[in-house]
């Protein structure tokens, strides 16, 4: 049996005819092997012509390293007997951190020659085989010093006939193991602080004759890791390597080396290395310990891996932290991060090295745990945790209970060892690190949704959106949702009308949802609020101190006057506190949708230079036609039907002006505003958005409520509950909004009542998303929208296109509740941003800005 590990490179080697594609074809699958001959085709159209050689081993090359960055198992079909030819390959392998694996076929060039001259394709000089040859017998012994990890030689026919290749898993994929797990930090010789923090965690101390504790196991199941630097500076080294190797024995937890084991493991080996750093306390105490005892430390510290990827690949635990390229890789440099980390080269005050803050780059997907760096508190950093508090220096000793990502943790008992260096406060783990790169959002990108699958923006459009968040956007750190587009009920075919309730109730109960809630549009402007019960809650969900913020769909500050801003916020977070919203939601922010009025107070300009435009335009035009049309009539002209349809455009006209003036009304500070909220989106650890509608809609009522009763600038929303299998029922839903858009309203937004609705896809698969609302806007409201005489085009605009404006809601709406999930959930603030930042992006495609 060959063993071969999972992710490798293995290297053919052998002369022409040795039977290396034969090898390659039975034992493994056709898309693992590059040939070199398949490449010089590629090329050339000819597997034979030598002349292109240099282009087709360029190809080989490229490809290899293509497979070797996806981790995938690469074999190289070709001579390589060639020490040149195989330094190429290994460096590959080593710039990817795979291992190289040689697999060499030493048949006789007796054998090789018969073979090649039965072969009708290929015709080779008789020097070639003997010349292979002689290059192959003088490699055989020195692969291993080339940098192979594995060399298998396999002599003869029958050694190749009989051999059998065995995948072998890396020792650190762990991703079978799904725990959960409660991962350690460094422990430092505490063994005292170590037995109470397990004690805290549920485990069951085992001890032996000596009191001494050999063991722990959970009732739960629950299995420990620890991330290393288990000795040196404490007061019992020993007694914590006694505890730790017995529950690794038992399977009741998990060990990765830290650089310290790394360094006692060499000194006990007998290894010449400078004592330092806590180390002469280790070999003093593991001195006073049996022999016996010794040599298991020895061979623990010597099997221990330098990192484990867990629970699918979506956990990574090493000692001094690990970027993604290097998950499940093996080398000598991913040893060396995992063990050391990375510096900058510099040294600071202390003397000590400064180390390269790679946790504030950190874009994977994978959480990982480390230690190595004392960090006064442990917290999130871009997906990644330093649990190293400091415990040996009067810290603390701290594990984090995964995947709850709660944290755990116990005082030190004194301080065993002085720092050379006081705990930094800026250490990785106490900032969020940078929310925003541009290599976040630039180009092509695919942002996946639990909800709606990958979502796809297309290059040109996020260059529109990154423009927009450039230069006009709130900090991003703020934008933690943008809402959705809101496709419009199917084109109703009433005459007179162009859209009408009774489509959008017939479309949700062919999509099977029986219960839908009707609310009112209010006469303003979308707006998404931040409100903040205190600045500390602001700063450390999002690194900002201050009130909150209001921002538009396209994320720019609602209001330009920051005072004017705090007021609202103000009186906001007031009601709030009288209603109790915090309290009961336990949370120090809420994330609010609504509406802020009226809509002069942000589209002013708009009003100025387009509506009230064409109402100026035609209030002082239609008059005096109207005025010419009548004298001509009473000089006898017949200009009936003329006059008649001017009359029309006047109507219009006038009604146009009426309609835009609702939506206008003047405002001074905070008197006139009115904000309207319409969903309670988010607080601290829960994703409110996918409540049912009900329920947020009673939130706001509470917080309309303890608005201030004197000046109130909260407005409830009005609803109200349609049955789209009862007929009366949606009959009472067309009355209602027949009294509102009569009464001069927008119209109203029909939802299901459960939020979040999916249609039925048969077999047990889930359906895809149904609109989350369809807007059903009043015809006298559509005027503003589609001009003053829209009403005697109604054919016309009917056969407008819904398709890409539904695919657009439902494609943000995903994208929306996908940022509020990762917000909910802790994620790194780069990660919530990224889904807000596709909906803007989305937003610049090509659609009818009328629907």
């Amino acid at each position: 049996m060959l063993p071969v590990t999972d992710v490798s490179l293995v290297v053919l080697i052998g002369t022409s005819g040795a039977g290396k594609s034969s090898f390659a074809r039975k034992h493994f699958m056709p898309t693992q092997v590059i040939s070199s001959d398949y490449c010089r085709g590629l090329v050339s159209d000819d597997e034979n012509d030598q002349s292109a050689s240099a282009e087709a081993f360029d190809l080989l090359h490229y490809i290899v390293g293509k497979r070797l960055a996806a981790g995938r198992l690469t074999v190289v079909d070709a001579t390589n007997v060639q020490a040149e030819a195989r330094k190429q390959l290994i460096k590959i392998a080593r710039d990817h951190d795979v291992l190289p694996i040689a697999i060499v076929l030493d048949i006789p060039p007796g054998i090789c020659a018969e073979r090649n001259r039965t072969r009708p394709d290929r015709q080779l000089p008789a020097h070639v085989i003997p010349r292979q040859n002689r290059e192959l017998r003088r490699s055989l012994r020195g692969l291993e010093r080339e940098g192979f990890r594995k060399v298998h030689v396999l002599r003869g026919e029958a050694e190749v006939e009989a051999a059998e290749i065995v995948t072998e898993k890396r020792w650190n994929d762990l991703r079978h193991l799904t725990g959960p797990f409660d991962i350690v930090g460094d422990i430092h010789g505490c063994r005292s602080e170590l037995e109470t923090l397990l004690t805290r965690l549920g485990y069951t101390l085992t001890r032996d004759a000596e009191g001494r504790p050999i063991d722990a196991g959970h009732p739960a199941g629950r299995t420990a890791v620890f991330v290393g630097d288990l000795v040196d500076r404490g007061p019992d080294t020993p007694g914590v390597l006694r505890l730790v190797m017995g529950m690794v024995a038992a399977g009741h937890a998990l060990c990765v080396p830290g650089n310290h084991e790394n360094k006692l493991g060499r000194a006990m080996d007998g290894r010449k290395v400078t004592v330092s750093h806590g180390l002469q306390e280790s070999l003093d105490q593991l001195a006073a310990e049996p022999e016996e005892f010794r040599a298991e430390v020895r061979a623990f510290m010597r099997g221990l891996v330098s990192h484990y990827l867990l629970d699918g690949g979506k956990l990574v635990v090493c000692h001094a932290g690990l970027p993604e390229r290097y998950h499940g890789r093996t080398s000598g440099r991913v040893r060396s991060h995992a063990l050391y980390g990375d510096t900058t080269g510099e040294t600071d005050e202390y003397g000590l090295p400064v180390r390269y803050p790679w946790a504030e780059e950190y874009r994977g997907n994978a959480l990982v745990v480390y230690g190595h760096t004392p960090v006064p508190t442990a917290s999130f950093l871009n997906n990644t945790i330093c649990l190293d508090t400091g415990c040996v220096f009067g810290g603390s000793l701290t594990a984090l209970r995964y995947p709850e990502r709660e944290l755990v943790g116990v005082e030190a008992e004194q301080e065993w060892y002085a720092p050379v260096r006081p705990m930094r406060t800026d250490a990785p783990g106490a900032r969020e690190g940078r929310p925003l790169d541009l290599s976040d959002v630039a180009g092509r990108r695919v942002v996946e949704t639990t909800l709606h699958g990958r979502v796809a923006v297309r290059e040109e459009n996020a260059a529109a959106a990154l423009e927009v968040m450039s230069r006009f956007a709130l900090d991003p750190r703020l934008l933690a949702y943008l809402p959705p587009t809101m496709a419009p009920s199917a084109t109703s075919r009433r005459p007179g009308y162009l859209e009408h309730p009774e489509e959008a109730f017939f479309a949700y109960r062919n999509d099977g949802v029986q219960h839908v809630i009707c609310e009112e549009k209010h006469m303003g402007s979308r707006a998404v609020v931040l409100l903040a019960r205190d600045g500390d809650a602001l700063e450390r969900r999002f690194g900002v101190r201050g009130q909150g913020a209001i921002w538009t769909r396209t994320g720019r500050a609602f209001l330009t006057d920051d005072q004017l801003t705090n007021a609202v916020l103000g009186r906001v977070r007031a009601a709030a506190e009288r209603a109790g919203l915090f309290e009961e939601l336990k949370t120090g922010w809420l994330l609010l949708d609504a509406e802020l009025m009226p809509w002069s107070l942000k589209a002013v300009e708009l009003l100025r230079r387009q509506y009230a435009a064409v109402g100026a335009a035609a209030g002082a035009a239609l008059p005096q036609v109207l005025a010419a049309l009548d004298r001509a009539a009473g000089r006898g002209l017949d200009l009936g039907e003329l006059t008649e349809r001017q009359r029309r455009r006047a109507a219009d006209a006038e009604a146009f002006t009426e309609a835009y003036r609702r939506y206008c009304w003047p405002t001074e500070g905070l008197s006139g505003i009115r904000l309207a909220p319409f969903q309670v989106l988010a607080a601290e650890g829960t994703n409110l958005a996918v409540r049912p509608h009900d329920e947020h809609l009673g939130w706001i009522d509470r917080l309309v409520a303890a608005d201030d009763p004197d000046a109130p600038i909260l407005q409830t929303t009005g609803r109200l509950l349609v049955d789209t299998s009862d007929d009366a029922s949606m009959e009472a839903g067309i009355a209602w909004w027949e009294r509102l858009t009569t009464d001069g309203g927008e119209g109203m937004v029909v939802k299901p009542l459960s939020s979040l609705a999916r249609g039925t896809a048969g077999e047990g698969r889930p359906g895809g998303l149904i609109q989350p609302g369809v807007k059903v806007r009043g015809r006298e409201y559509l005027r503003i929208i589609y001009g003053p005489d829209y009403t005697r085009y109604l054919d016309q605009l009917r056969q407008r296109f819904l398709g890409h404006k539904r695919s657009l809601a439902l494609r943000e709406y995903a994208l929306g509740l996908e940022a509020l999930d990762r917000l909910a959930g802790g994620e790194p603030l780069w990660r919530v941003h990224e889904p807000v930042f596709a909906v803007l992006a989305l937003e610049s495609e090509p659609v009818d800005p009328r629907l």
